[in-house]
């Protein structure tokens, strides 16, 4: 006799989704102390984007991309227009913004933020700033992209405390708010205490 499988625990996750509709919708914020620098990684590599995925949302959950093959990695990091950008601090990967164009002239970030050491020290609004530009201006560096006329992004609840702080005070406005559930799982790491300098 088989024993019925019990049901995953699910728990409800808020997602906001905000926007820009003109590169004028972006405000800028203070300059962050030290040597910050925000270049894109133009041979995107699975490696590396696995290691930004995992160092930047082990902490909040980022799960859905850890099952993903070699080739899967690469088929998302190759698309026409996809571009990492990655935020180095003294020299250190500090965290990163991931842009995915459409056809239709929308471009997502799809992955924003810091690894956990570097959070709080004013870099965060810097790299949003600096990929939001470069979602604006994509189809310079890809003429075969259409011109961009929107930039969008998701958040969520479990998602760091000044998330939706920083995307707001960089111009961006909600457009959309639901509830989802999704099973209860731990963080995956990358491990305890990682979050600590």
């Amino acid at each position: 006799m088989s024993t019925p499988s019990r049901p995953a625990t699910t728990v409800p996750v808020t997602v906001w989704s905000l926007e820009q509709t003109s590169p004028g919708d972006l405000r800028p914020p203070a300059a962050p102390r030290g040597e910050v620098r925000v270049v894109r990684s133009e041979r995107p590599l699975p490696e590396f984007s696995r290691f930004l995925y995992t160092a930047v949302g082990g902490d909040i959950r980022w799960t859905d991309r850890l099952g993903m093959s070699y080739a899967q990695w690469e088929e998302v990091l190759n698309r026409p227009g996809a571009e990492t950008w990655v935020a180095y601090e003294n020299g250190t990967p500090a965290g990163y913004v991931e842009l995915d164009p459409q056809d239709d002239g929308t471009v997502e970030i799809v992955h924003f933020g810091l690894i956990p050491a570097f959070r709080g020290r004013r870099i965060g609004g810097h790299l949003l700033s600096v990929g939001v530009e470069r979602a604006w201006d994509l189809a310079r560096r890809w003429p075969e992209r259409p011109p961009t006329k929107r930039v969008w992004l998701h958040t969520c609840s479990l998602d760091g405390p000044h998330a939706m702080d920083n995307y707001l005070r960089r111009g961006f406005r909600l457009f959309d708010t639901r509830i989802e559930h999704e099973a209860e799982a731990e963080a995956p790491g990358p491990w305890p205490g990682a979050h600590t300098l």
